[in-house]
């Protein structure tokens, strides 16, 4: 919320889930990170659109530990909504989310707006209507979790795209094979579009684990973040037909050099090794397979 507010980028609803942050981290450390946060949101929003356009938004979207996301908001706003929309995450941040978009008209007026048909089924851990479904679920078991989102009018003959940020990193290599296995057998035409760590076996990785370690945050897949290698392989292995990473000094290098500009000058970064560094430790990958030659 605090790169929105300073101008990053432009995001009307997250104002609604999140609350302004009182402290502020030191500027290289601050700076860094928003840029990371900025280019991850243009590099992810922007093979989002990508699948839109080719897909003419007849598709469907799995925001696979979704937490207070808004971007079926600002799709819709847009007018870029693919057929429908899903969100999963634990049944608590499920909880948390729906009632925030019960109490708050800008959210829940826009799913009003797109929703046809029956009444709108709502409890406390999942909202469904016929374009934004939210379900609680526990993204390492894919039974249960593929039984809710059918549920919930999952289609598994549209094409699908599944996105996951900062997700499977938190799952055993063996969890988030067995949920990217399951998304490559069940979908014929699909992509999945994943944000992660990466090249976490040198120092400045291993700095990065052991900060977080210190705060309780376990990373249980971090061994398959070891370079944009094995994040490739993984894909592969599990079913995917294609697959590419590249790290975020790259994706910042892509994006339109005008707008990189104004972010740079919003706040003054003198060390910019470590937010090269920082840049270099995180990727987007992506994979694809597809029956029908889409």
């Amino acid at each position: 919320r605090f790169a929105v507010s300073v101008g990053y980028w432009k995001d009307p609803y997250i104002q609604y889930f999140v609350r302004q942050a009182k402290e502020r981290k030191a500027p290289e450390i601050n700076r860094g990170k928003l840029a990371c946060y900025y280019a991850r949101v243009h590099g992810v929003s922007y093979l989002i659109k990508a699948f839109l356009k080719k897909t003419e938004c007849n598709c469907q979207i799995v925001n696979l530990g979704a937490g207070m996301d808004t971007l079926f908001w600002r799709l819709k706003d847009e007018n870029l909504l693919p057929r429908k929309y899903f969100e999963v995450d634990f049944p608590m941040i499920v909880a948390r989310k729906i009632h925030n978009i019960k109490s708050k008209p800008p959210l829940s007026k826009p799913i009003m707006e797109s929703h046809s048909g029956d009444s709108l089924l709502i409890d406390s851990h999942s909202l469904d209507s016929s374009r934004y479904s939210i379900v609680g679920a526990d993204l390492r078991f894919s039974s249960d979790l593929e039984e809710k989102l059918r549920k919930h009018n999952l289609d598994i003959h549209l094409p699908t795209l599944l996105v996951a940020e900062c997700v499977l990193v938190y799952m055993t290599p063996q969890q988030s094979a067995n949920l990217l296995k399951w998304a490559a057998s069940t979908f014929p035409v699909a992509m999945f579009i994943n944000y992660e760590q990466v090249n976490m076996t040198d120092r400045f990785g291993q700095i990065m684990i052991e900060n977080l370690q210190r705060r309780q945050c376990n990373l249980a897949g971090v061994e398959v973040c070891r370079s944009l290698d094995s994040q490739r392989e993984r894909l592969l292995l599990n079913g995917w037909e294609t697959a590419r990473a590249i790290d975020m000094m790259k994706v910042y290098s892509f994006l339109p050099q005008a707008d990189v500009k104004r972010i740079e000058g919003l706040e003054f970064l003198d060390e910019k090794e470590l937010f090269e560094q920082l840049m270099q430790h995180y990727c987007i990958c992506w994979a694809s397979k597809d029956s029908s030659n889409l």
